[in-house]
């Protein structure tokens, strides 16, 4: 993988929290990359990387290879960038021993900007639906790109942070806007937002869409996607999705915009157990799995971390839904090496696949959810005696990368092929 200069694009064909973090890690702290690229999602992205010395930090905008020195980032037009979070997140990666997150750090200036009202609005919704909330992470992704799809032309972004007027003008309509619908919001004035996003533009590299050609021929790049497939804005079970293309087509718009079509490889990063955090479909879903992730806690918006068996017909959709990958990242093989008695589901009891449709069709959308939350898993006969092989066989791709503990070291690359086309 990324062999010969070749860039990679790294995206979770479940329900997120896979690993892509620790996948992104390892391929920066074995091969030369030179820009980890973020091309969906924002702040709410949570990319767990721990190092051999017991290091840990939880990347959101920062791309997951920040630790490995000289490794940028790009955070392209396709992100919600989020000032305030990004300086948080640089305070602890500098308390953590990285000083210079900001410092390799560019921003494209056409990236919409996340503002306390949109995180204000997001939990404003989500407390209003009660028990319908569709387990948002709170913090206004999605309400940044809904404003964006609105109000086009005077949405907040990045670009903006450079001229203040302009700026408090944004900050103001939106502020505005948003209070007139949903009544007043628990945020600070714009006058007392304004000097955190102009010391912001002081800080940081904004550039424009023409950078990121330049970072592709300078080396390899890795793209890290946020989220997973199965979340996606349009093929995923509607409502309980994210505001947010979570396959691999931003990034392939990025790379042809650069004159670079096809030119990187697709990595689809799964567990060997199916979770989801947060309400919606999880067709496998077994409380009686004595499992826990110490990175994913129950919180107040989210909820609880949930997990079930290896659910291998949504991850077929998945597959089917990104256009396929090139190879599988399969993480958590430590939980198969502790004997636990996981299974492989291959069908549920009322359909053996799931098909994809036309994208943007939410009302399909809402009706296959009502049809997951209603199905019942099939399981094979008992644990695979070879998890990658028993995967591989499951999806038709094969598992290029396992992984057995949380760090860089404990992951194994293999060379594997098959005798039937690749997804």
């Amino acid at each position: 993988m990324g062999a010969g200069g070749r860039h990679v694009v790294v995206v979770d064909l479940g329900y997120g929290d896979a690993g892509k973090g620790t996948v992104v890690d390892w391929l920066c702290a074995t091969r030369p990359v030179h820009t980890v690229v973020r091309f969906n999602g924002g702040a709410q992205a949570a990319h767990n990387v721990v190092l051999r010395d017991g290091r840990h930090h939880t990347f959101a905008q920062f791309g997951a290879g920040t630790f490995r020195p000289g490794v940028r980032t790009h955070l392209s037009r396709h992100v919600v960038v989020d000032p305030l979070a990004l300086a948080a997140e640089a305070d602890h990666l500098a308390e953590v021993g990285v000083p210079d997150a900001l410092d390799r750090l560019t921003v494209d200036g056409e990236a919409l900007l996340g503002t306390p009202y949109h995180r204000a609005a997001n939990r404003a919704r989500e407390l209003a639906r009660g028990a319908d909330r569709h387990g948002s992470c709170g913090l206004g992704v999605g309400e940044a790109v809904a404003y964006g799809l609105t109000h086009p032309d005077e949405a907040p972004r990045v670009a903006d942070c450079r001229n203040p007027v302009l700026l408090r003008q944004r900050l103001t309509a939106l502020r505005d806007r948003l209070t007139a619908e949903l009544g007043p919001l628990d945020a600070p004035p714009v006058a007392d937002c304004l000097p955190a996003f102009t010391a912001f533009a002081d800080r940081v590299a904004i550039v424009d869409r023409s950078y990121l050609a330049g970072a592709l021929r300078a080396g390899t790049c890795v793209f890290e996607g946020a989220q997973g497939v199965l979340l996606d804005e349009w093929h995923g079970f509607h409502p309980y999705t994210t505001w947010s293309t979570t396959t691999f087509a931003n990034a392939e718009t990025l790379l042809a915009e650069a004159g670079l079509a096809g030119q990187a490889e697709r990595l689809g990063v799964l567990r060997t157990v199916t979770t989801r955090h947060g309400p919606g479909p999880l067709v496998t879903e077994d409380p009686t799995l004595p499992l826990a992730d110490p990175h994913n806690p129950t919180n107040p918006w989210q909820g609880r971390f949930r997990f079930g068996h290896f659910d291998a017909v949504a991850h077929r959709y998945a597959l089917a839904v990104a256009g396929g990958v090139d190879g599988l990242a399969l993480t958590h093989l430590d939980l198969a090496d502790r004997g636990l008695d996981l299974r492989i589901c291959q069908r549920y009891d009322t359909l053996d696949e799931l098909t994809p449709g036309p994208p943007g069709d939410l009302d399909r959308q809402a009706a296959v959810t009502a049809r997951l939350l209603a199905a019942r898993p099939v399981y094979d006969a008992g644990p695979p005696v070879d998890w990658p092989d028993a995967v591989t066989a499951a999806l038709g791709v094969p598992v290029v990368l396992t992984s057995h503990s949380p760090t860089a070291e404990g992951k194994v690359e293999w060379a594997r092929t098959l005798s039937t086309p690749l997804v």
